[in-house]
C-alpha cells in the first residue's frame, strides 16, 4: 500500500503544482525541493554529512530557479538520501518507519515530471480530451 500511496502523492504534488503559472511553477519548485534538502537536518541520522547534503541540495535546487533539470536532479538526490536513511533507520519523521522509504518512492515521480519541464498537467489533460473529442466529432 505505501508504494501505491507513495506514487499517488507524487502524481498529487505535480497535479497541485499545475495550478501555478510559469514562471512562478518552477521557482516555487525549487524552493519546495530546497526544503526537501533540509528535512533531515533536525534528525541527522549521518551527522556532519547531513550538514553536507543540505549545501550541496541547496545549490542544486538554486540553480533549479533557472532550470527544471536541477530541480529533477535536486529530487533525485533526496531520493538517494532518502534511501540512506531508510536502510540505516533514521526515517524522515520519526514517528512512521517506512516514511523515508515512501519519499524514496514519491520523490522520483517528482523527479520525471521536473525532468520533463515541469508541464501543466492540468493543460495535458485538456489537450487530450479536446484531440479525442475532435476526432469523435469528425468520425475518425
Amino acid at each position: 500500500m505505501i508504494y501505491f500511496t507513495a506514487v499517488l502523492v507524487g502524481l498529487l504534488y505535480a497535479l497541485l503544482m499545475s495550478l501555478v503559472r510559469e514562471p512562478h511553477r518552477r521557482r516555487l519548485n525549487a524552493l519546495m525541493v530546497a526544503g526537501a534538502g533540509a528535512a533531515y537536518l533536525s534528525g541527522g541520522g549521518f551527522g556532519g554529512w547531513e550538514f553536507l547534503y543540505a549545501a550541496v541540495a541547496t545549490y542544486v535546487a538554486y540553480r533549479g530557479l533557472e532550470s527544471w533539470t536541477f530541480i529533477g536532479i535536486a529530487w533525485l538526490m533526496h531520493t538517494a538520501w532518502d534511501v540512506f536513511h531508510h536502510v540505516k533507520g533514521n526515517p524522515i519523521m520519526p514517528f512512521y518507519h517506512d516514511s523515508s522509504l515512501g519519499c524514496a518512492i514519491c520523490d522520483p515521480v517528482i523527479a520525471l515530471w521536473c525532468l520533463r519541464g515541469g508541464p501543466s498537467l492540468i493543460a495535458l489533460v485538456r489537450r487530450g480530451s479536446v484531440r479525442s473529442g475532435s476526432a469523435d466529432a469528425t468520425g475518425a
